[in-house]
């Protein structure tokens, strides 16, 4: 196994890396904590709502022709509005936000430090952009009595804080989608992460 090399990809040249990214996030997504039950359907119309964006960003992690980790980021302003909701509520404004959509990456490939290189690519564009003050992200909640729960997980938490970001808990919204084993969609709680650019 080779140490994947990183490619930027912007808007609508993302189109032909659609499928395999859909697959990539279908995988890990169906680890904890998202436990999510995807279809290749929805996420088509996910990512294609991404590069319908022309200032999104995709970093794609190869392996030869193969890919293998992705993260994304759009501006805050072409995001959906139960995203944009809680800022506009407590005084953000999403004009001045990069919002940051998905970091994942195949089990095989973590511990190599591409995590950490997904953020820096995607602060170095936002800060490339020239009108953004703030970066985002938002991660599910979930209890940590869940009974998926795996006995060693260890939350990324102290991984985001030691990358300069700090959790909102007044920053929440829900965001739906179907777990592994449930019969329908149901709304999932979500908390936003924000990180000043100008601080490292």
């Amino acid at each position: 196994m080779s140490q994947p090399t990183l490619r930027r990809f912007t808007g609508g040249a993302i189109e032909p890396y659609i499928p395999d990214l859909a697959r990539l996030r279908i995988e890990v997504f169906r680890e904890w904590p998202y436990l999510y039950d995807g279809d290749m359907d929805y996420e088509a119309c996910y990512l294609a709502t991404y590069g319908a964006s022309p200032e999104s960003l995709f970093v794609l992690a190869f392996d030869g022709e193969r890919i293998v980790g992705a993260a994304t980021g759009v501006p805050m302003a072409d995001e959906s509005e139960a995203f944009k909701r809680p800022f506009l509520v407590h005084g953000h404004d999403p004009r001045r936000i990069f919002y940051f959509g998905e970091s994942v990456l195949l089990p095989a490939y973590r511990g190599q430090g591409l995590g950490v290189r997904f953020f820096i690519e995607r602060e170095g564009y936002a800060g490339e952009l020239g009108r953004f003050t703030h970066t985002a992200f938002c991660a599910v909640e979930r209890p940590a009595n869940h009974p998926r729960r795996p006995a060693d997980y260890r939350p990324l938490d102290a991984f985001w804080a030691r990358r300069g970001y700090r959790k909102h808990p007044e920053l929440a919204t829900t965001y739906r989608w179907k777990e592994l084993g449930a019969a329908a969609e149901t709304d999932q709680p979500m908390t936003f992460w924000l990180k000043a650019l100008n601080e490292d």
